[in-house]
């Protein structure tokens, strides 16, 4: 192929032109402080208040619960530690997973050595964590839970509505990194109990460097940041218009036709799975086979390194990972991998696919070619491999 195949899009995606034109005006000729009171500072104001009412719709929330962020990461350690040192008097109990994106672990490990007591719940071969779990964990100074909507690295989406059914029968605020997921698959907080939620505009289409957090009506949060009065007194700063007003689009434009979405990137998904499983020997899914990310491909490849098949996957124009991008230039495999069972040497033989909206099967076909090849050379050169002789 002429031009290079992006198959990363789980670390981010390309913003739509439609995102794009709805951002320049506010980077042009509507520069005012959405704070400020003239008519350029209102018309600014405009741009956001329109961004959390698409927001809210998509999330089946209320505008007045957004609160605008700069990304995924800020929302995670807002919800959690804000909601944890607003809590105390009920207790320092957290509930988590093992597979959890490291801006929730190392938030929670924060909270740790300040006294909070954090329970890892295990999962299974899939990745799958399930209620009966967290309702066996929950205590009574339990104030949080927090789980993944949806594995940054293999995919597999929790039984969040489940999940949420049991925290709020215990009475226990549920919070969900909700970064993958928002725009690939359907959610309304309120029908499935979700206190809290995380998100991030690049993962859909949408810019960098701004997310939201979704806090229900009445849910007890302390500010992690002061300074300000913006976002009704709870998160300061100069608000990012460009990127809020970015966000709205690209989350409106990424519900629009969700369940179409998924049904094409589904089949495209499943095909390609199948196709390495058929042609490669000695490769295995990773994740949860059905119950998944509509664009996550996750598989491990015996006696090569994941890194060795990017390289080789790079210079015949793929762009793919072996995990999530925050952790790529890590040399220990993926804790997500490692929680799910693999041992450490087929965790690192491990490679990411990750599809959008525009991805093509003549675009996938080229890439399990590509890839069948790179397994075949890499293994001819490999000592380790029991079929050279």
């Amino acid at each position: 192929m002429n031009k290079r195949i992006y198959m990363d899009n789980a670390a981010t995606t390309a913003i739509r032109s439609e995102v794009l034109e709805t951002m320049m005006p506010y980077f042009i000729n509507e520069s005012g402080n959405a704070s400020s009171f003239h008519t350029s500072g209102q018309n600014a104001r405009r741009a956001v208040e329109r961004a959390r009412e698409q927001t809210a719709a998509a999330l089946g929330a209320r505008p007045e619960e957004i609160y605008f962020t700069s990304g995924g990461t800020e929302s995670d350690n807002w919800a959690i530690e804000g909601v944890a040192r607003a809590n105390t008097k009920k207790g320092r109990h957290i509930i988590t997973t093992a597979i959890e994106h490291h801006a929730v672990l190392h938030t929670c490990e924060h909270l740790a050595k300040q006294g909070w007591d954090v329970t890892y719940l295990p999962v299974d071969e899939h990745g799958l964590v399930t209620p009966e779990q967290v309702e066996a964990a929950i205590r009574d100074d339990t104030t949080l839970v927090t789980i993944m909507y949806a594995n940054n690295e293999i995919g597999t989406i929790e039984p969040i509505p489940q999940i949420g059914a049991v925290c709020r029968s215990r009475g226990v605020l549920l919070h969900t990194d909700a970064v993958q997921a928002v725009g690939h698959v359907p959610i309304s907080v309120a029908e499935q109990n979700i206190d809290l939620l995380s998100l991030s505009a690049h993962k859909f289409h949408g810019p960098k460097g701004v997310g939201a957090l979704y806090i229900r009506r009445g849910v007890r949060i302390e500010n992690i940041m002061h300074g300000g009065a913006q976002e009704r007194g709870k998160r300061p700063g100069t608000y990012n218009q460009v990127g809020i007003a970015g966000l709205g689009k690209a989350i409106e434009l990424a519900c629009a036709d969700i369940e179409g979405n998924n049904r094409r990137l589904s089949q495209l998904r499943d095909h390609m799975i199948a196709e390495i499983l058929r042609r490669i020997p000695g490769s295995r899914l990773n994740g949860h086979p059905t119950l998944r990310l509509p664009g996550n491909v996750n598989v491990s490849i015996a006696y090569i390194e994941g890194e060795g098949m990017l390289l080789h996957l790079d210079l015949a124009g793929i762009d793919a990972s072996s995990g999530s991008a925050c952790t790529s230039g890590a040399l220990d495999p993926s804790h997500v991998l490692l929680a799910i069972g693999l041992s450490h040497e087929t965790a690192h033989g491990s490679l990411r696919f990750s599809l959008c909206e525009d991805t093509t099967r003549e675009e996938i076909d080229y890439v399990i070619d590509r890839l069948e090849e790179t397994v075949r050379k890499l293994r001819e050169m490999s000592p380790l491999y029991p079929g050279k002789e």
